[in-house]
């Protein structure tokens, strides 16, 4: 289940056109754009044009990594265009600086030149830091490969040339060789991860899998040597300090299935040997070393997908041993770690909606917190920053619901701005405001986000209620197209961080455990009534949406409460029950389900929206990628049908050959117009009746 801000590349959000397969029905036929454009005429006619607003979005700078070099001396970071879809996607561009150099200005580094639609990225810099290493699919569209820059001279060489994909290049401390990890064997070309469109299968379906193994490249050139077992899937690896072993976090394949029982081990590089080295109770991120190498930490935590990281900090002896829990109790949620001094492990962390960095004693415990801000800080994945070897300097992209991205570079907290590409783009967005409520004792957090242009007397704005997926993630202040075009039409925009989410520990990510749709839902209404409370949003145009569990929580709100005028459900789950036969990646709902479907069905019986579809009178858009399998597009369906069977107005879009994630320009821009418009269509005309309120039950 994906986050909603990891749902589309930011560039492919802001570019497109119109899907392959749409159907739709309603009680007296379809939802035509013209009654679109009829029903939000009044509106429209002072609201910028819509077209205009994202062509404004489209023009700024989207950034996806950050790096800062072992020495503290030079910073590279990977901007991203818009010119072409790829395995590093829709085109980016590498810059590095050098920063014992005033007046150094950038320079690209890059095996593509001339071109602009290349795909690079993945940047490592040698323990020198003289080199660095990274992806580039050469412009050719195929699989990318490994390539090394000598940052002091000479000619960007080419290391490998793997068939199958290449990702996570690390550099052994010696500076000899680097990591990468490669999938191989049969399929291997087809692995497009969990969010990309599926190979479709005919014929006799085989139960082979491709695997994921370390590969150690020379750095000088040479023949690679893979050093992981063959029955092991790598997720995550890292580096002992002597270069003579591996920490890795690793499942037997299915990869895509498995990530969510995958325990930390030890591979002896040169034998190729792995040891167990712990069997955790959750999902295990960010293996770290200690800088003599006894110690390895890690994060452990209920989580719901891989890549949107989050627990408590852990720590073994790399000989063996129990793990200790460095954060026990901690009211928040730790997304990334580095180990930079023996006294110290850094870690970046959410923090009831905010962003945080902080440090903790490996060996006495205890949290210091070094900078806290209502705003998103990321090296380019979670929450946290790109260090020097001895944290001194950091490296940050730094954006917020009214600010895109740019580089900062300095000490934590005193960062400096590197870039100022989007300084001076104007987002349409009015202020941002934290709401706090409370919800059945518990302390609730979320973001408003207001239009630019106040409301004036006693008039009242629509507001839309974005529901984010995972469960376990947490809206940080970040820029959001999806939000900013609504802000631009006059909507307020509201982000519930409900029980679940990331940021106020691991008692409260773990709060809607068999317990989905529940109280997350009335945690998300006490929300929506404490804005009512306080802001000029009017309850009778109320909408609500979201992607993945997002999806899901937007089709199981309009089956318990009628407050909302219009709903739009992406990648949604209808039905618990067909949805755990019918996805590949089943695991993961184990630890909140507590059991499987076939042990415990009414555990899944009691959360599906289809149980409860009879109750659903909300005018509901359903939005799917054709070849999802993270949450296959015959859940909106099942969905679909039911309302259309029922007379509600309902419209289904399948976007052809999508995953999870929409990777297609045409398809993203298509996807957030057409979001719009049905809001547009359903809460722009002021004359509605008032609003019916249910609250769910149990």
């Amino acid at each position: 289940m994906r986050s909603v801000a990891r749902i589309v590349w930011l560039g492919a959000v802001l570019l497109g056109a119109r899907p392959v397969l749409a159907q739709q029905g309603d009680a007296g036929g379809e939802v035509r754009r013209a009654d679109v454009a009829l029903r939000g005429a009044v509106a429209k006619a002072v609201r910028p044009p819509l077209d205009a607003v994202h062509d404004a979005l489209l023009r700024t700078v989207r950034f996806r990594q950050v790096a800062v070099s072992p020495d503290g001396q030079r910073l590279a970071w990977v901007e991203s265009g818009s010119e072409r879809s790829g395995p590093l996607a829709n085109g980016s561009v590498i810059q590095v600086l050098d920063l014992s150099n005033a007046e150094a200005k950038p320079e690209r580094v890059t095996v593509c030149l001339g071109q602009s639609g290349c795909g690079e990225g993945s940047l490592a810099w040698s323990p020198e830091g003289r080199r660095l290493a990274f992806l580039s699919d050469a412009g050719l569209g195929g699989p990318v490969q490994l390539y090394v820059a000598d940052m002091s001279g000479g000619a960007v060489r080419k290391l490998t040339s793997f068939k199958g994909p290449v990702t996570a290049p690390r550099w052994a401390p010696d500076g000899d060789s680097v990591a990468v990890l490669v999938i191989e064997g049969k399929g291997a070309e087809h692995a497009k991860g969990p969010t990309g469109p599926a190979a479709r299968e005919t014929g006799v379906v085989q139960e082979s899998h491709p695997v994921r193994r370390v590969a150690l490249v020379p750095a000088g050139g040479g023949a690679h040597r893979f050093v992981s077992p063959e029955n092991l899937y790598v997720y995550e690896h890292a580096w002992s300090p002597d270069s003579e072993h591996l920490a890795v976090i690793a499942a037997p394949p299915p990869g895509d299935a498995n990530w969510w029982v995958a325990k930390l081990h030890t591979v002896d590089v040169e034998s190729g040997r792995a040891r167990l080295l712990y069997s955790p109770k959750w999902a295990l991120a960010e293996p770290t070393w200690s800088p003599d190498g006894k110690h390895v930490a890690f994060l452990e935590g209920l989580m719901s997908d891989q890549g949107s990281n989050g627990g408590d900090v852990f720590v073994v002896q790399a000989a063996g041993g129990k793990p200790r829990n460095l954060t026990p109790g901690l009211k928040a949620t730790a997304t990334s770690l580095d180990w930079v001094a023996p006294g110290k492990l850094m870690f970046g962390a959410q923090v009831q909606g905010e962003s945080a960095l902080a440090t903790v004693d490996p060996v006495k415990g205890g949290v210091t917190v070094l900078w806290k801000g209502a705003e998103r800080i990321s090296a380019g994945g979670g929450v946290g920053a790109s260090l020097s070897r001895d944290g001194e300097t950091s490296a940050v992209l730094r954006e917020s619901f009214t600010r895109a991205a740019d580089v900062w570079v300095g000490p934590v907290g005193e960062w400096k701005p590197v870039t100022r590409h989007n300084a001076e783009a104007q987002l349409p967005a009015g202020p941002v405001r934290s709401v706090v409520w409370k919800s059945e004792g518990l302390d609730v957090q979320g973001w408003l986000l207001a239009p630019p242009t106040p409301q004036v007397g006693s008039a009242k704005a629509p507001m839309v209620t974005m529901i984010h997926g995972g469960p376990a993630a947490g809206v940080v202040p970040s820029f959001n197209p999806q939000a900013l075009l609504l802000t631009s039409q006059g909507y307020y925009v509201f982000f519930p961080n409900a029980r679940g989410s990331f940021g106020q520990g691991a008692d409260f990510v773990q709060a809607n455990r068999r317990d989905f749709g529940y109280g997350d839902l009335r945690d998300v209404l006490a929300g929506v009534d404490a804005v009512l409370a306080r802001e000029p949003v009017d309850p009778a145009r109320l909408g609500v949406t979201g992607w993945s569990y997002g999806g899901y929580m937007t089709m199981w709100t309009v089956t318990q409460t009628q407050r909302f005028r219009a709903a739009v459900a992406g990648a949604g789950i209808s039905n618990w029950q067909s949805y755990y036969g019918t996805n590949n990646i089943d695991t993961w709902m184990l630890p909140y389900f507590g059991a499987s479907v076939y042990d415990e069905p009414d555990v899944y019986t009691r959360s599906s929206p289809i149980n409860f579809v009879k109750l659903a009178r909300t005018p509901t858009l359903l939005l799917h990628g054709e070849r999802d399998v993270e949450v296959p597009a015959s859940q909106s369906y099942e969905f679909f049908k039911a309302l259309k069977a029922l007379g509600v107005k309902t419209q289904l879009v399948v976007y052809a050959d999508e995953g999870h994630t929409l990777r297609k320009l045409d398809h993203a821009k298509d996807r957030l117009m057409r979001t719009v418009e049905w809001f547009d269509a359903h809460l722009q005309p002021a004359s509605l009746p008032g609003p019916k309120v249910a609250t769910p039950g149990r």
